[in-house]
């Protein structure tokens, strides 16, 4: 299945320019500097966070430390925010160009466009959660139940996330770079 929940990778008619370009060797490249690399500092970016999060959450589940409230409003929402932001220059720019760019791979972007409206759903059970946590704290109740079931949405979120960002740089990198897209 093509669906983000589903798939373990890029589906093979996709991966056209993967194999010109494949992963070990896009630092290599002249164009690698520039676009590229920005675009995949931020997904790391991204992959940095989440795990703060988590351990975050973790910590307030198995009581390691005084819960943090603005720590953990602090990550949730560079993550949340950073996520929105993201995908809306992906979807409003940096897809309708790369798609025209290269039109043998449309569907990856309708691909990727699937995958942000799934992800939607789950950033905003991550922001309900989250919200919970913070009210369970103001209200001076113990927040391990909440912080469960943040954490509950945290580690399937995780996976979805990293399998989306994967699949977007094996088909956006190589295009960049095959194309000298500057942006």
């Amino acid at each position: 299945m093509d669906d983000l929940e589903h798939r373990d990778g890029l589906p093979e008619t996709l991966q056209l320019l993967l194999a010109d370009y494949p992963r070990e060797a896009w630092e290599a490249h002249p164009e690698f500097h520039g676009l590229t690399s920005f675009w995949l500092e931020r997904h790391m970016g991204f992959r940095r966070l989440l795990p703060m999060l988590q351990d975050q959450t973790r910590s307030i589940i198995e009581r390691d430390a005084e819960p943090n409230p603005r720590r953990l409003v602090q990550l949730a929402s560079t993550l949340l925010d950073g996520l929105h932001g993201h995908h809306q220059v992906e979807d409003h720019h940096y897809f309708p160009l790369l798609a025209t760019t290269e039109p043998r791979l449309e569907q990856g972007f309708q691909l990727l466009d699937g995958d942000h409206h799934a992800l939607d759903a789950h950033l905003h059970a991550l922001a309900d959660r989250t919200n919970a946590v913070l009210r369970t704290l103001s209200e001076g109740q113990p927040p391990r139940e909440t912080a469960a079931q943040l954490d509950e949405v945290l580690t399937p979120f995780a996976s979805f996330l990293d399998r989306h960002l994967l699949d977007e740089e094996d088909l956006i990198v190589p295009i960049i770079l095959h194309h000298r897209v500057r942006g």
